[in-house]
């Protein structure tokens, strides 16, 4: 009889399952673990390795902010382990490149359904680079690893978990009365569930069991279809992401993330198959919350969508990222008129003060970001389950600790902190300085703040100027300008500062 998963594996049940002695020793982090329930201290499968995989888009559309939301967490996540833990990771970001929507879509449009796919795809993938995402170790398509889905339903077939539809329709389905752990993940019961939703009823034994393989329809074109034992036909959802986790990652792997809304069935019926099969699977399952638009899931069904691709034409792709960044990863985030602004604030008041601190000449390479001692709240903050609200206080402490060095005249004390912010900035993917972010966007860049900073520094002269020679009205007058420009003027014992109004943005002295 299985049973169902403990919220921690003892030792001796990770050696069992053939892993090294020596990967038991943990490390500081903390992450909440989905089928635990509770947070747990994470603990590399494999010395200095960490396998993730992040189930990633079905590809019937373009991407919104909704979708990017969970990526974002994930980067962070990823970021997080090789930067404050010094782990190399592997990380698998799977394309489902098929199924019901996507079949549709490309009869209702007269579009092959493959071509819709791609260049989906390619604007998924644009996004995702767009917002700073370290590119996946692999991106499999599940269209390239049927011959893998095949052999996960022979063996399951085989352990009596599985069954071709007696029909002869070409399906085949996972028969979740056979494995009485299933629902062990969302801690449900078998007979409180209702039929599934994912398959066509025919030839079921249970209205509960779900498709591991759907059989070829005739109103489906050709090229959406393979041979198998069984008939012609395509994979189901669930075991496209068993199939390629394991080819990618092994028999037993470190995490598997996702959206909060893939808990139950996606991830239900991955862990029942893949488990089933005989094989450990994921060590954490963790998911990420919505973003919501008026207390609704943003998604293509509602209507209420914000394509990535539009919207970056309007805001630059840092203050998206820093936006997607901010709140827990667990945390639903409601989006509303004005979020994107005060995350483009925030990122102004880091920019302005590593204008002011850094010298033209700043060469910010990894080796030097390695070296840089993070502070220690920030460090505590990640370590805490992801903590990102934390630990950008901590960066924007710096800011401002950085700021009172250079009005004080400290500039090496200030240089130390810019160092800081860039280093802790480069683990949420929202360093200014990252060359990624160079050249802006209609939004505004460093270009834009280095010509605004250009102009009203020349302004600022003009008023010392007018000041040493005890023209204070001149003074006045200007510093008037800049205020019904939306500049702040603050005169300090290092010179004139100045800010922007908006969101107390600092730049440079004058």
């Amino acid at each position: 009889m299985p049973r169902s998963r403990p919220a921690a594996y003892p030792a001796s049940r990770m050696r069992a399952a053939g892993v090294p002695p020596g990967s038991l020793d943990r490390v500081s982090l903390q992450l909440f673990d989905t089928a635990a329930r509770e947070l747990r201290d994470f603990t590399p499968l494999t010395p200095g390795r960490v396998g993730i995989y992040v189930c990633g888009l079905t590809t019937q559309s373009p991407p919104h902010l909704g979708h990017v939301r969970a990526f974002v967490a994930y980067d962070v996540l990823r970021r997080w382990l090789e930067r404050g833990h010094g782990l190399t990771v592997e990380l698998v970001r799977n394309v489902t490149d098929i199924d019901d929507k996507i079949l549709a879509k490309g009869i209702e449009q007269g579009e092959p359904w493959y071509a819709i796919s791609y260049r989906n795809e390619l604007e998924t993938r644009d996004a995702l680079t767009t917002l700073g995402l370290l590119p996946p170790t692999y991106e499999p398509r599940a269209t390239g690893h049927v011959p893998e889905m095949v052999e996960l339903m022979q063996t399951l077939i085989e352990r009596g978990h599985a069954y071709p539809a007696e029909d002869g329709s070409g399906d085949v389905y996972f028969d979740v009365q056979s494995w009485p752990a299933y629902g062990e993940l969302t801690r449900q019961r078998i007979e409180d569930m209702a039929a599934a939703e994912d398959a066509d009823p025919r030839g079921k034994r249970d209205p509960r069991d779900f498709a591991l393989w759907k059989g070829a329809k005739d109103d489906e074109p050709g090229s959406a279809s393979w041979p198998t034992p069984w008939g012609r036909g395509r994979p189901g959802w669930h075991l496209e992401c068993s199939a390629m986790a394991r080819k990618y990652l092994g028999d037993a792997f470190d995490i598997h993330g996702g959206g909060v809304d893939l808990r139950f069935p996606h991830h239900e019926n991955e862990l029942a198959q893949s488990r089933s099969a005989g094989y450990e699977f994921a060590n954490f399952w963790v998911h990420s919350a919505w973003l919501t638009m008026g207390g609704e899931k943003m998604s293509k069904s509602l209507g209420n969508t914000m394509r990535v691709s539009e919207l970056v034409k309007a805001c630059r792709p840092i203050a998206v990222r820093y936006y997607l960044t901010a709140a827990h990863y667990r945390s639903t985030i409601e989006y509303h008129e004005g979020s994107l602004e005060e995350a483009e604030a925030a990122v102004e008041r880091i920019e302005g003060f590593l204008g002011r601190a850094l010298p033209d000449e700043h060469d910010w390479t990894a080796e030097r970001a390695a070296a840089v001692e993070l502070p220690a709240d920030f460090v505590t903050s990640m370590d805490d389950d992801l903590g990102v609200s934390g630990a950008l206080a901590a960066v924007h402490d710096e800011v401002r600790t950085g700021n009172t060095h250079l009005d004080n005249g400290e500039r090496e004390e200030a240089l130390a902190s810019a160092e800081r912010v860039m280093a802790m900035a480069d683990v949420l993917g929202v360093n200014p300085r990252d060359p990624h972010w160079a050249g802006g966007s209609s939004g505004g860049g460093n270009d834009a703040l280095e010509a605004l900073d250009a102009l009203v520094e020349e302004r600022l002269e003009a008023r010392a100027s007018a000041r040493a020679a005890r023209d204070f009205a001149t003074a006045d007058a200007i510093r008037d300008q800049l205020i019904a420009a939306g500049i702040e003027v603050a005169d300090t014992a290092g010179g004139a500062r100045w800010s922007l109004a908006r969101g107390g943005a600092d730049t440079k002295e004058a």
